[in-house]
């Protein structure tokens, strides 16, 4: 398929591609919300749905069409052309498990990598008709208004955030409850809702493990755009080879005083 001279979809700018990602990802995907599905159990034990794929597959098809020469790395379909410039983080349903329940907090998440770091992010709430967008330098956004992440430098003020224990491995999970029991506040439960509400300002830090490139490079370049910090547990940035031990606080001092944490009195 080619485009016509001028056609609006020639655009390569990430929010105009992304939002019709995210659009076409939830044609698929709420049209089986709430409804008997098959459920399929990948190699890593993780559910998959017929809604996944084919929410994927039509994210896809997009980007063959509007940016060919562009790099893909998705949830359900792999990797292609991941050596060039810029690459797409896709994930048609993050919180699978939520999908499946009839929770409304899944989310498509859209991540996009130039040269190798985070420049854009999309987290997509279709139920709660909530899209979170924000481009690096150029700030983040909710349904097109202007977000940004709270003032918090405080462990003891800081509200905390993490999908599940369920997540974490036992040392892992040492540290993270060393963290969180010093918090004003620890939920859990969300999914990636959790990296919109610190976008939004809503909490202060989000600390996971075990997660893949297409959990969280979509939530950073959001994060970032928003003004907050995320990197892996070692404060590196993030990029497709990150252990899956993520990060994100919403000040410089907060992340740095959450990473000391983490790591103190032998944490690995």
């Amino acid at each position: 398929m080619s485009l016509a001279p001028n056609d609006p979809r020639d655009s390569h700018d990430p929010l105009d591609i992304a939002n019709a990602l995210a659009d076409a990802a939830a044609s698929h995907s709420m049209r089986w919300f709430r409804t008997s599905l098959d459920i399929i159990t990948k190699a890593d034990d993780s559910p998959v749905t017929l809604a996944d794929r084919a929410a994927e597959t039509a994210m896809r098809e997009i980007l063959e069409v509007r940016c060919p020469a562009d790099g893909i790395y998705g949830e359900e379909h792999g990797g292609d052309r991941l050596e060039a410039d810029r690459i797409w983080v896709l994930d048609p349903i993050d919180g699978t498990r939520s999908f499946i329940t009839g929770s409304p907090l899944w989310g498509t998440l859209v991540g996009v990598l130039q040269g190798g770091r985070v420049v854009f992010g999309m987290v997509d709430m279709p139920v709660l008709g909530e899209r979170w967008t924000g481009q690096v330098g150029k700030g983040a956004q909710r349904n097109g208004e202007a977000v940004h992440v709270s003032a918090c430098t405080m462990i003891d003020r800081a509200r905390i955030v993490t999908t599940s224990p369920d997540i974490f491995s036992p040392a892992d999970w040492q540290a993270f409850d060393r963290l969180s029991r010093q918090c004003a506040m620890r939920r859990f439960g969300g999914d990636c809702y959790g990296y919109a509400q610190l976008a939004g300002g809503t909490i202060d830090l989000v600390v996971e493990t075990g997660l893949q490139p297409y959990d969280y490079l979509g939530p950073a370049g959001l994060i970032e755009a928003a003004g907050g910090v995320i990197t892996d547990w070692l404060g590196q940035p993030l990029g497709l080879e990150s252990d899956g031990r993520v990060i994100a606080a919403a000040t410089p001092e907060l992340h740095r005083a959450a990473l000391g944490m983490l790591h103190a009195r032998g944490a690995p």
